[in-house]
């Protein structure tokens, strides 16, 4: 029985890279499509917000003379490219699925609203909601926090390449230690980077609770669904 009826699932475009140095990995993409697809068949609604990381970074191009507006909006677009590739892998697979755009493009996807993506979500479509939140300025943690709220999920999932929130970085620091469950306010006095300071606070603002948790090991998405207690649990 899923704990969850309905989720937004936040996937990094730099874990879409896979074992590549940039772009997407056609065998990672697939392994996330079989997980998506083993929780939609579940009967849990899914809404999904993928960075664009793999692709092009608004901040990291700003530093190399990009115009910052011009930069968000080149990594806007990145995030619609993994989205599209993201729908391609699942209707592949048989799973009723639509991208909905924060910026108009069709017919690249739908123009996203919020009562059009409940009503997809209602109907068993999975919702790929693309373009951050449309708005220069704003990273896509921060647009999954949006869309996660405006469509009244139960839980953001966080999927990432660790397997959960640590004392520092597990991978720079071996003496790190996994926190299992922790409040955002822990998380403010401690000063970790789960997300965002933005999409922290939205987040524990509308008391959405997050779990962060390794995407990357097949099978784990089903595991959070279930309610076993793998990656980190953050709340109020």
């Amino acid at each position: 029985m899923a704990k969850y009826k309905r989720v937004l699932l936040k996937l990094s475009g730099e874990s879409l890279m896979g074992n590549k140095q940039y772009g997407i990995d056609e065998v990672r993409l697939g392994e996330y499509a079989d997980q998506i697809k083993e929780i939609a068949e579940m009967g849990v609604q899914v809404g999904i917000v993928i960075g664009g990381g793999n692709i092009f970074r608004g901040l990291s191009g700003a530093s190399k003379g990009f115009d910052r507006v011009t930069g968000d909006q080149m990594g806007m677009l990145a995030t619609v490219i993994n989205s599209l590739a993201l729908r391609s892998a699942l209707a592949a697979k048989k799973v009723k699925v639509k991208v909905l755009t924060a910026v108009r493009m069709e017919p690249v996807g739908e123009f996203y609203n919020k009562w059009k993506a409940i009503e997809l979500l209602e109907e068993g479509f999975v919702v790929i909601m693309a373009g951050g939140t449309g708005n220069p300025f704003f990273t896509t943690d921060t647009g999954s926090s949006l869309r996660g709220i405006e469509i009244e999920a139960d839980v953001m999932l966080k999927g990432t390449r660790v397997d959960g929130i640590y004392t520092a970085d597990p991978e720079k620091d071996p003496t790190a230690v996994k926190f299992n469950e922790i409040t955002y306010d822990e998380i403010y006095r401690r000063n970790l980077k789960v997300m965002d300071l933005t999409a922290t606070t939205m987040c524990k603002e509308n008391h959405l609770p997050i779990v962060v948790f390794d995407m990357d090991t097949n099978g784990n998405l089903r595991k959070v669904i279930n309610g076993e207690s793998i990656g980190t649990f953050v709340h109020n």
